[in-house]
This record gives C-alpha cells, sequence and structure tokens, in this order.
C-alpha cells in the first residue's frame, strides 16, 4: 500500500488547531497519510521595500530608494531564514501531535513552483494552501490558490491560517472548491 501524499503550502507555522484541521480532512483515508511541509522564506529585500513604503505612506508617490548596508540586509536574511526554519519545524511537529506523519522543508524560489515541484517529486494526490486572507490577490485571482489551481493537476484546497472551518465558511472566505 503507498502513501497518501499531501503537499501543504503555508504562510506561518501551523497552529495545533491548524494541524488537527488538516489532520481531520484525512481521517478516513485507509492508506499511510504523509504531509510535506513547504515554508516560503521571505525575500529581505521585499521585506525592506514594504517595510519603507509602509513608513512612507500616503506622503509620497514611490518607495524612496534606501540605502542599507551589508551587515544589516544580511542580518534581516538570517532572521527571516531562522523563521522559515521555525515554520517548518512548529508545522511539522503539531501535525505529528494530530497523529500525522509530516516532513517539512523551507522554499527560497518562487512557492507555487516550489509547491508543484513537490507534488511531482512525490506524486501527491492533493495540495493544501494555507495563507491569511489576501482579499486584492484573491479578486485578480494572483493568490497561491488560483496560481497553484491552474498549475497543478491536483485538487487543491486552500485554508484560512489561525480560523476553524465554521469561522472559514462565514462570509465566503477559506475553502475554495476543489
Amino acid at each position: 500500500m503507498s502513501d497518501y501524499d499531501v503537499v501543504l503550502l503555508v504562510e506561518q507555522a501551523l497552529s495545533p488547531q491548524d494541524a488537527a484541521q488538516v489532520r481531520g480532512l484525512h481521517d478516513s483515508i485507509e492508506e499511510p497519510v504523509t504531509y510535506h511541509v513547504l515554508v516560503p522564506v521571505e525575500d529581505s529585500a521585499t521585506q525592506i521595500e514594504s517595510g519603507m513604503g509602509a513608513l512612507a505612506g500616503g506622503e509620497v508617490l514611490a518607495t524612496p530608494t534606501v540605502f542599507m548596508d551589508p551587515e544589516t540586509v544580511d542580518e534581516l536574511k538570517h532572521e527571516l531564514l531562522d523563521a522559515a526554519r521555525a515554520a517548518v519545524r512548529d508545522s511539522v511537529a503539531n501535525l505529528e501531535k494530530a497523529g500525522g506523519s509530516a516532513v517539512g522543508d523551507i522554499v527560497s524560489v518562487d512557492p507555487i513552483q516550489a509547491l508543484a515541484k513537490k507534488v511531482g517529486d512525490v506524486d501527491a494526490r492533493e495540495a493544501i494552501i494555507l495563507t491569511r486572507p489576501h482579499v486584492v490577490s484573491e479578486f485578480f485571482h494572483l493568490d497561491w490558490t488560483s496560481r497553484a489551481r491552474r498549475k497543478l493537476g491536483v485538487p487543491v484546497l486552500h485554508l484560512l491560517e489561525h480560523e476553524n472551518f465554521d469561522e472559514q465558511a462565514g462570509e465566503g472566505e477559506g475553502i475554495s472548491g476543489f
């Protein structure tokens, strides 16, 4: 009997509640279920630019060009890498506490490319994407889930992190069909 592989693409560490809900989706599957958790490492340059853009607010039309010394950029890169590693470690641990078998990895390439590669590598039966709500990108179908559905040949389930299934179903958010 082969494993039922599920690839999870998450923005942040799965909480115990998130892990229990994901695990609960596969309770009735007879094969052993293996979860493959992918956590993207945020790009430090993007973080700096978005932070500076937030500081600039509506006072200027464009984000100011900011020079940051290489040491500060390296520090930020290490912090982001450490945060991604911790998110993988915590997600795997929470899935295992929920009764699942899990492995995880950080990804530094486009998240959807990494998801597609992992789905192919492990011959996954499905993909689950857990994110915070992203109203604008979802409206224009530029979000991870929309992109994954166009690229993958497996069912893709979108869940909102840190919300139970009832909370997600309330306003048309969360679970977004197969």
